[in-house]
């Protein structure tokens, strides 16, 4: 949704304020909370921080279905909806088997949020937080759901890709990263969703030794999933063709031969065993 800079569960207003972080869960009775939360919503909405300057939107539940089914999440993520507004993405998460976190800085949501995980009985799975979400730590995250505003996104792209695991997946209803490629896009009844996977680091210069003991230099250059560059070695220099990282599993063909290999920080294994790199630089 967009929400208060609240995002993955809608846009709701763009963080505009003092940084917060309180926690809305809790356990109490089921009707004497609903109760007083409801009746506590105007007073609320009155005393509500920081300012929201953009409409909560949030997103349909079957897309909310959608986004999850793109991104695979399972029993074993653990999804951060970035900007969750009433946290019906974290909590479908939950639903799954899946740990989540919902953050926003919408106390109004936030409530909403958290009559949702307890009315499911989903509060040991599912956890919501008052928040910016630029200062929220993500690198424990498997999974991140954004539905945000273009420049917001672009302003998280440096962080998704530097701070989350490789083979992290990124889902966003309605908006792109700008330039980095989407790994996935889906249109259901004219709303797009789309996946990142955040890519290992190709880039740099490695030393290539194959199945017969031959030397090989490579030399790559890396813009997010995509790799380009050289293979020096045998006499000869050949061009990478086709070079695509998709989270560590890393892919590529030079001189006629397919490669493919797993990047670890130092060093790339061959998934036939066959070769091996070790990073120079």
């Amino acid at each position: 949704m967009i929400a208060a800079l609240s995002g993955g569960g809608g846009i709701g207003g763009k963080w505009r304020g003092a940084r917060g972080d309180a926690s809305y869960a809790g356990a109490m009775d089921l009707s004497r909370r609903d109760l007083l939360a409801a009746a506590a919503l105007p007073l609320l909405a009155a005393f509500a921080e920081p300012e929201l300057d953009i409409p909560f939107v949030p997103t349909p539940h079957a897309l909310v279905e959608k986004m999850l089914d793109l991104a695979g999440v399972g029993p074993s993520d653990y999804l951060i909806d970035l900007g969750c507004g009433d946290g019906r993405i974290a909590v479908a998460a939950a639903r799954r088997g899946a740990r989540a976190l919902g953050v926003d800085l919408d106390p109004l949501r936030l409530a909403e949020a958290a009559a949702a995980a307890r009315i499911a009985g989903l509060e040991a799975r599912v956890r919501f937080r008052r928040q910016d979400l630029f200062a929220t730590p993500i690198w424990e995250a498997s999974v991140i759901a954004l539905y945000l505003l273009p420049r917001i996104n672009l302003a998280l792209r440096p962080r998704l890709l530097t701070e989350l695991r490789p083979g992290a997946r990124i889902v966003s209803h309605a908006f792109d990263m700008g330039d980095w490629r989407a790994e996935a896009e889906e249109s259901h009844d004219g709303r797009r969703i789309l996946l990142w996977i955040v890519p290992a680091i190709a880039g740099g210069r490695w030393a290539l030794t194959d199945a017969a003991g031959r030397a090989f230099t490579l030399d790559l250059d890396q813009t997010y999933q995509d790799v380009a560059g050289t293979i020096t070695g045998a006499g000869g220099v050949a061009a990478i063709e086709g070079g695509l990282v998709r989270g560590t599993r890393f892919t590529f063909a030079a001189g006629g031969r397919a490669f493919a290999g797993t990047i670890a920080e130092a060093a790339i294994t061959g998934s036939d065993s066959a070769w091996r790199a070790t990073r120079l630089d």
